[in-house]
C-alpha cells in the first residue's frame, strides 16, 4: 500500500455544480485533513467557505488558460462528466475522454506530485473491447489517465450513490428511490455506497494511499471508513 504521510490535502474539485461534485466538495469542506479547495466551474457554485476558492472557466477545452491558477495543489477530485444517453458516440468521446485527458495533462505537468481521483462508473470496460460504447470510453479514459506522470491515479467506480441530505444538486429521481437504500445496503453491499463515502475515500487515497488503482464499491466503502 502506498502511504503519503501526515499531509494536508490541497484539492481541486471539478463538477461541483453537479450532484457528485457537490457531495465531494461538501466532504472536503468538512474534513480536517483538507486544508484548501479550488473549484473550477463554468458558472458560480454559490458556496462560500474560508477554505474555498473558485475559478470560472467557460471553456474546459482551454484548460491551459488557467494553468497558473492550479499550481500547488496535491489532489484533483475529478467529478465532471456526462451521461451517454441521447449523445452521439463522437460527442460522448469528446466530453468524456478528450475533455478529461486534456485537463489531466495540464495538471500532471504543473503538479507532478498530485493524486488524481477520477469518477468513472460500475461496469467500466478496462479492456476497451466490450459491447457498450460508454464502458469502452470510460475504460480508455481510466487507462490513459494512469499513464500520465501523476504521483497516483485512482479510478472510482460507484454504482448506486446515496445522496447526502440537504445538498442542492441531488437529482430529482432520488426522491422516489432513496427509501430503498437500507434494503440495498443489506442485499447488494457491492453495489451501494453513499456520496459522503465517495468524498471521504477520495481524501483518504491522498493521505493514506490504496493498494488498488481501480476502486469498486466495496473498495470505496473500505477506504472511506479508515481512520
Amino acid at each position: 500500500m502506498a502511504t503519503t504521510g501526515n499531509i494536508k490535502v490541497k484539492a481541486i474539485v471539478t463538477g461541483s455544480t453537479g450532484m457528485v461534485g457537490e457531495g465531494v466538495l461538501h466532504e472536503c469542506l468538512l474534513s480536517p485533513e483538507v486544508e484548501s479547495v479550488l473549484v473550477i466551474n463554468r458558472s458560480p457554485c454559490g458556496i462560500v467557505h474560508p477554505k474555498l476558492k473558485e475559478v470560472i472557466l467557460k471553456d474546459f477545452f482551454n484548460f491551459d488558460a488557467i494553468a497558473n491558477d492550479v499550481v500547488g495543489y496535491n489532489a484533483c477530485f475529478f467529478c465532471l462528466g456526462v451521461s451517454s444517453v441521447g449523445m452521439s458516440k463522437e460527442d460522448y468521446y469528446k466530453m468524456t475522454y478528450t475533455l478529461t485527458l486534456g485537463i489531466a495533462k495540464v495538471l500532471s505537468r504543473v503538479n507532478p506530485d498530485m493524486t488524481f481521483c477520477y469518477i468513472s462508473g460500475a461496469s467500466t470496460d478496462s479492456t476497451e473491447k466490450g459491447r457498450l460504447n460508454w464502458a469502452r470510453v470510460k475504460g480508455k479514459t481510466e487507462n490513459d489517465l494512469m499513464k500520465l506522470p501523476f504521483k497516483q491515479v485512482y479510478a472510482f467506480r460507484p454504482a448506486y450513490i446515496h445522496p447526502t441530505p440537504g445538498l442542492k444538486r441531488t437529482l430529482s429521481a432520488y426522491k422516489y428511490i432513496m427509501w430503498l437504500y437500507p434494503i440495498g445496503k443489506v442485499l447488494f453491499p457491492g453495489s451501494v455506497s453513499t456520496l459522503a463515502e465517495i468524498g471521504q475515500a477520495m481524501i483518504h487515497t491522498v493521505t493514506q494511499g490504496y493498494e488498488k488503482k481501480v476502486l469498486e464499491v466495496k473498495d470505496i466503502v473500505t477506504v472511506a471508513h479508515r481512520n
